[in-house]
C-alpha cells in the first residue's frame, strides 16, 4: 500500500470528535476559506515515493558519476535486466534520468542524469555523511557486544 493510499485510509478513519479537537486546537475550522488539508502526511513521503525503492537509488547513485551504457550500468548495480530497465524507464518517466540512443554500430543506449537527477548529489552527501557517522558506530557497538 502506497503512503498516498494509507494516507487516505486513515483520514477515513478519523472521527469527526477527533477532526473537530484537531481543528480547534490548530486554531482553524474547515469553514475558513482557503485553509486545505496537505494530500500527504509529509513532503518527505512524496520524494521517497519517486525516489525511495533500493534499485531507483543504486541506479541514481551510479549515474553520479556520469553517463553509463546499459551494460555498465547492469553490471555496476547487480540487477538483472528486468529490473534494471524498469526502473531506469520510471526513472526516465518522473523526470531524474534522460536516456540518449547512439545508432552508430554497434547501437548502445545510454543513461545521465538530469539536472533534477543531480540535484540529488547532496542529499547522498548527506546519506554517506549519516551512514559513515551513525552506521559505523553501530556496527562498533555490535564488535563490542560480540566480546
Amino acid at each position: 500500500m502506497s503512503s498516498q493510499e494509507l494516507a487516505e485510509a486513515e483520514s477515513t478513519e478519523t472521527t469527526s470528535a477527533e477532526t473537530e479537537s484537531a481543528t480547534s486546537e490548530a486554531g482553524s475550522t474547515d469553514s475558513e476559506p482557503g485553509v486545505t488539508a496537505p494530500e500527504t502526511p509529509c513532503p518527505v513521503v512524496d520524494s521517497l515515493e519517486q525516489i525511495g525503492s533500493r534499485w531507483r537509488l543504486v541506479v541514481l547513485h551510479e549515474l553520479l558519476n556520469g553517463e553509463l551504457r546499459f551494460n555498465e550500468l547492469k553490471r555496476e548495480t547487480d540487477a538483472n535486466a528486468r529490473t534494471l530497465s524498469r526502473v531506469l524507464d520510471d526513472l526516465q518517466e518522473t523526470g531524474f534520468v534522460d536516456r540518449r540512443l547512439e545508432e552508430d554500430a554497434p547501437v548502445a543506449t545510454y543513461y545521465s542524469l538530469t539536472p533534477k537527477g543531480e540535484s540529488l548529489a547532496p542529499v547522498f552527501e548527506e546519506i554517506d555523511a549519516w551512514a559513515n557517522e551513525w552506521l559505523a558506530a553501530c556496527s562498533e557497538q555490535r564488535d563490542d557486544s560480540d566480546d
